[in-house]
């Protein structure tokens, strides 16, 4: 059956910040064939842009399909084309479609750029699906940048060759590839061009980046650092996700010598049981983490470390979750992020023996992100009192506020009439569990 060719769209992205790039990305692709963006309620297309990393993130999918298409059907009598794209669609393929009727498309996150070829083709009611994953690269065939804000996401690495045993990463995002040089600095160039002052680099395992420079040099994340660093108008560069294992020591000696390089790591370590890490082969040890983050602390004394912890993984003792809390107490978090182990199809761990009970894992959760929470507020009071800068991102709720970010990478708010993109001299007046407040110097 034919449907009418949509004229407008919305992208909506869940999950990390490649996502967020990449469901961009996706609307910069659409806006090029002519498309208008549109409200959620009122777009003839709606692209839900998916995370696979844990079970709840994919049953919101198809909650969200069902609720938009009932909410487009009573506001206008008609139901919008639905496409599903990301990791959900990878790993799930021609099984969404047969789950949820109401979707007309499904396309990866390596095959996005063939997204208004599977409009049309859906448009003619024919079979809309490609998860292929391509040799040749998406990025060659997506348009130029648009214009920006202040702080804009740039992939640069995508896939994972690491296998974490609960990690569906290499199986919806494929194996380890680096973008080439050229292709980063020149959309580095758009983007400033457009109006990013702070660049922060994406990818699975960011720190694993590889590629030849101009000359033919063969350089690592460092090199694209120092390269980035020179671009007239940059004035902030940050990455993530990192991953230990690819922690070298001239990307650690960028932190101490790259002035626009900011003094954040977020730099995951999982847990602190060198059983359990050794049972997620995430080859890397307790010890062997916490050198590591001396060593960066050495390289740039002032970096608010930021991680990643899973609770409740198959076999996780009492003395495991003791070990995890003992690794936080040493390393001193200004932010972190943690979740309850969630089993994915396909992954070595979700058929481990020993799964954790519900409950168990809830109250793991709530003891190790109490004492997070209580570090990341230690993090925030001690930096009041420090004359630092704040770059102006966005319009705050007051009249005449602005939100921005300190260079650690934390929520700060002011009163001032400077235009989005400013950078601001300031001292840091208060703090938060989560924001600080600033005056203007």
């Amino acid at each position: 059956m034919t449907r009418a060719t949509p004229k407008s769209f919305h992208v909506k992205s869940f999950g990390c910040q490649m996502n967020v790039y990449d469901g961009t990305r996706m609307t910069e692709l659409l806006a090029a064939q002519g498309l208008t963006e549109a409200g959620q309620d009122e777009a003839d297309l709606v692209v839900l842009n998916t995370c696979h990393i844990r079970e709840k993130a994919t049953e919101k999918v198809y909650s969200d399909i069902g609720r938009i298409v009932k909410h487009s059907v009573e506001a206008r009598g008609v139901r919008p084309m639905i496409a599903v794209a990301g990791c959900v669609a990878q790993a799930e393929g021609s099984e969404i479609p047969l789950r949820s009727k109401a979707v007309d498309i499904v396309v990866g996150p390596q095959a996005y750029h063939r997204l208004p070829a599977l409009v049309a083709d859906a448009a003619t009611g024919v079979a809309a699906l490609d998860t292929d994953m391509p040799t040749a690269s998406k990025f060659g065939a997506l348009p130029a940048r648009r214009v920006t804000g202040a702080s804009a996401f740039l992939t640069v690495q995508e896939g994972c060759d690491k296998f974490c045993t609960y990690c569906v990463v290499p199986y919806t995002r494929g194996a380890e590839v680096s973008r080439p040089w050229a292709q980063v600095m020149d959309e580095a160039r758009a983007l400033v061009e457009g109006g990013a002052r702070e660049i922060t680099l994406l990818g699975q395992n960011v720190n694993a980046w590889e590629g030849e420079d101009e000359a033919g040099r063969t350089r690592g994340l460092d090199g694209l650092i120092r390269a980035l660093d020179r671009l007239p108008g940059l004035a902030r560069i940050r990455y993530t996700t990192s991953h230990p294992c690819d922690m070298s020591e001239a990307l650690i000696g960028a932190h101490g010598d790259v002035e626009t390089l900011m003094p954040f790591l977020h730099l995951p370590v999982q847990s602190g049981s060198d059983r359990i890490l050794k049972m997620m082969n995430r080859s890397h040890d307790s010890a062997s983490y916490l050198r590591l983050i001396d060593r960066v602390r050495q390289a740039r004394p002032d970096i608010a470390i930021s991680g990643d912890f899973i609770v409740g993984f198959p076999g996780e003792t009492e003395s495991d979750f003791a070990a995890t809390l003992a690794l936080v107490e040493t390393v001193g978090h200004a932010q972190a992020f943690s979740f309850k182990y969630s089993p994915r199809p396909g992954t070595p761990a979700a058929d481990m023996d020993e799964q954790i009970p519900a409950d168990v894992m809830e109250a793991r959760l709530q003891r190790l992100q109490a004492l997070l929470n209580s570090q990341q507020h230690a993090f925030n009071r001690a930096t009041v009192g420090r004359h630092t800068r704040i770059l102006i991102e966005r319009e705050g709720r007051r009249p005449g506020q602005k939100l921005g970010k300190t260079p650690w990478l934390q929520s700060a708010h002011l009163a001032t009439e400077a235009p989005i993109g400013s950078l601001i001299d300031v001292t840091i007046a208060s703090a938060g569990p989560n924001s600080v407040a600033v005056e203007k110097i």
